[in-house]
Parts: C-alpha cells; sequence; structure tokens
C-alpha cells in the first residue's frame, strides 16, 4: 500500500454563509489536482463551523449562576463557561485551567471542543463552536466534490484533541461521510494462528491524524488534505460510531 498526504493550497479565508464545497472544488480544479475513487479528504472543523456561521461573540452570552461560579473554579472567562456548557452534557473532569466535558455530539474534549485560536478577533472577542451536525456536513461536501470528479470519495472533518495520559494532541473524527469508522479485526487471527478478540481500528481517526502531518494547527494555513492510496471501505456510518458507549467508559 502505497499512501500519500496531498495538502491543498491556495484555501481562501472562509466567510460565514459560503458553500465550502463548491469553494473547495474550485481550489481543487484551479490546482489541477484531481480527486480520484478511494481519495478521502480531510477538512478542518474550523472552516466548517466559519461557513456555517458558528463563531459566537463573547458580548452576546449572558452567563448562568452555574457557569459564573464554574469559571471562578477553572479561573476562565464566565461567557467562555456558559457556551462550553450548553455545548456539552456534562462535566467530566475540572481543576484551575482546565475543563473536560462531554460533548453533545458523544465525544469527551476540552471546553467543548471550542476554540479561539485563528479566529479573527477584532470587533471584540469570539468563540468558535463546532458544525451542529458535522457527518451531514461533510456529507455536504462529499456530494459536491464527488459529482465535481465523478469519483467515489470519502470526506472526513476533523478537530484536535488532547489524550489522557499522553502528551499532545491527535487528529479525531467528528464528521464522516463515504468511509468506515472502525475496522473490526475480532474473528481474525494474527501472525501465530491466535484469535483477535478485541482488535478494533478507528480507520478514520487515523486517517485524521495522518492528515494532520500536513494540515498542521497554527499559521499553516492548510486546512484541507486528500489522503490517498488507501483501501477504501464504503460506509453509511458517521462519526459517532467511533464513541465509546458510555456504559463502556470506566474513566468517567
Amino acid at each position: 500500500m502505497n499512501v500519500q498526504i496531498l495538502p491543498l493550497q491556495g484555501v481562501p479565508v472562509i466567510q460565514t454563509g459560503v458553500d465550502l464545497g463548491s469553494v473547495l472544488l474550485k481550489v481543487l480544479k484551479d490546482s489541477n489536482l484531481n480527486l480520484q475513487d478511494h481519495d478521502v479528504v480531510v477538512v478542518a472543523q474550523k472552516i466548517v463551523s466559519k461557513a456555517e456561521d458558528r463563531s459566537v461573540a463573547l458580548d452576546s452570552v449572558t452567563p448562568s449562576p452555574r457557569a459564573r461560579q464554574l469559571a471562578i473554579d477553572v479561573d476562565k472567562d464566565p461567557r467562555l463557561v456558559e457556551l462550553i456548557l450548553q455545548e456539552s452534557v456534562g462535566v467530566v473532569r475540572q481543576k484551575k485551567g482546565v475543563l473536560i466535558t462531554r460533548h453533545r455530539l458523544g465525544f469527551v474534549a476540552a471546553n467543548s471542543g471550542i476554540d479561539q485560536s485563528n479566529v479573527d478577533h477584532s470587533d471584540g472577542e469570539h468563540a468558535l463552536l463546532l458544525p451542529l451536525d458535522p457527518d451531514r456536513s461533510a456529507q455536504e461536501i462529499r456530494e459536491t466534490l464527488a459529482n465535481g470528479f465523478n469519483a467515489d470519495i470519502g470526506v472526513i472533518i476533523s478537530d484536535s484533541v488532547n489524550r489522557p495520559w499522553r502528551l499532545g494532541s491527535v487528529g479525531i473524527a467528528i464528521g464522516v461521510a463515504n468511509t468506515a469508522v472502525l475496522d473490526d479485526r475480532r474473528g481474525r487471527f494474527d501472525l501465530f494462528g491466535r484469535m483477535l478478540k478485541i482488535t478494533i481500528s478507528n480507520r478514520v481517526d487515523s486517517i485524521a491524524t495522518a492528515a494532520l502531518l500536513v494540515m498542521g494547527e497554527t499559521d499553516e494555513a492548510v486546512p484541507v488534505a486528500i489522503v490517498r492510496g488507501l483501501t477504501h471501505v464504503n460506509s453509511p456510518d458517521g462519526a459517532f460510531r467511533g464513541n465509546r458507549p458510555l456504559e463502556e467508559d470506566l474513566f468517567q
């Protein structure tokens, strides 16, 4: 297997309300970069959120009493804490400077995935929330790109998260279209004939992390990458398939 990770250069600053799929289609064609069957297009969550108007001015947020108290406990802006609570279904851990929640989409993340980096604060502080329905967003982008190139492709909307017991961030898939989320190896055999009983690979998170190597997280200005050369598995699954069921969470 010869896997390539191709950065998409020249993506413009994304404005609210644009058709992101059409923007990316134009950039791809202007770059003479044609999508092929089995390509997986990885799109940074940030440009999806910007296109879908998920930026919130902190001055427009009225913190609740709970948010005000929690803000004192974790030493954060109470307006930001209010947004974090609104985007979550529960607080997992908290301490000074740290607020970890279970996001409404089902995964655990710091600050409910809300970000303030690479966001325009020229007219006051803003916070960028995750898309409302990242699977739907991924499907819409896929339809535009697949039709534009007549190619059977997958799309992943990625975000970066930190993990317990490990330093540094990795990519995860928060939205998926037309690619299998999990590769269940249970029932297969290892090199020595031993049956695998628990081995399940998260394909889409692995792809998102690989793409992050060329997309970066600071000033690289590469919010899209094409991962080429994988064995493609069509699937109607959404990103939620990668979330561990709450009843199996031993660390909550």
